[in-house]
């Protein structure tokens, strides 16, 4: 049986290697290219289906983790949400949409509340990613109640900017797994990284105003 759980744990890791180099291709690839488009979607089902194996993993005999199971949701949540942002120039928001913004926010809550309660500490990692989480997801929800006419006009921020957090999270697998950085610079060097270039496109695609 432990040999068969083995089999799962080379097939996410082999599928998180496939994400990392398409997600590459396509950050590198010129928007809206062949390349990019083709890239991207290895990029997605790779990733998505490295995160159900992950999710599987952690509920395994012998493997549980709910630390992993959370980084999980939180690295699903952008994949998902960048995804479906493709939609929102021509429709609104749905209800998997909302759905996705629910398990976000409930998984952020047990990110924050979990360890000081049952387990009497503070994790500084589920911290900082459950602050974050609960903030998009808030957000995101206020958005698809509010403001769907601007989310139909940011629909391409929306897309890059939750795909680079999901290629984020899959970065931050590789750096922790490998342990390049040391500590819990692991979790926060390529999230700091990837910041910037979130933000070099959001000014990007942000139309300049005239000057009177």
């Amino acid at each position: 049986m432990e040999q068969s759980y083995q089999y799962l744990i080379y097939a996410h890791a082999a599928l998180g290697g496939i994400a990392l180099l398409a997600g590459l291709i396509s950050i590198v690839a010129k928007k809206g290219q062949q390349i990019h488009k083709k890239s991207g979607i290895v990029f997605f089902f790779s990733m998505l289906f490295s995160a159900v194996l992950a999710l599987i993993i952690c509920f395994l005999p012998g493997h549980q983790n709910v630390f992993l199971f959370l980084i999980g949701i939180f690295s699903s949540y952008f994949l998902l949400n960048g995804y479906r942002a493709l939609r929102f120039k021509k429709q609104s928001p749905q209800k998997f949409d909302f759905f996705i913004q629910f398990v976000m926010l409930a998984a952020a809550l047990f990110m924050l509340f979990y360890p000081p309660i049952f387990l009497s500490k503070i994790n500084i990692v589920l911290a900082i990613f459950g602050v974050v989480g609960l903030s998009f997801s808030c957000r995101d929800i206020y958005v698809f109640t509010k403001q769907k006419e601007k989310l139909k006009k940011d629909w391409l921020k929306k897309h890059l900017g939750n795909m680079m957090g999901a290629y984020i999270a899959s970065v931050t697998a590789f750096v922790v797994v490998n342990n390049l950085f040391g500590g819990v610079y692991n979790w926060f060097v390529p999230g700091v990284v990837g910041t910037f270039y979130i933000v070099y496109w959001m000014r990007k695609l942000t139309p300049k105003k005239k000057q009177i």
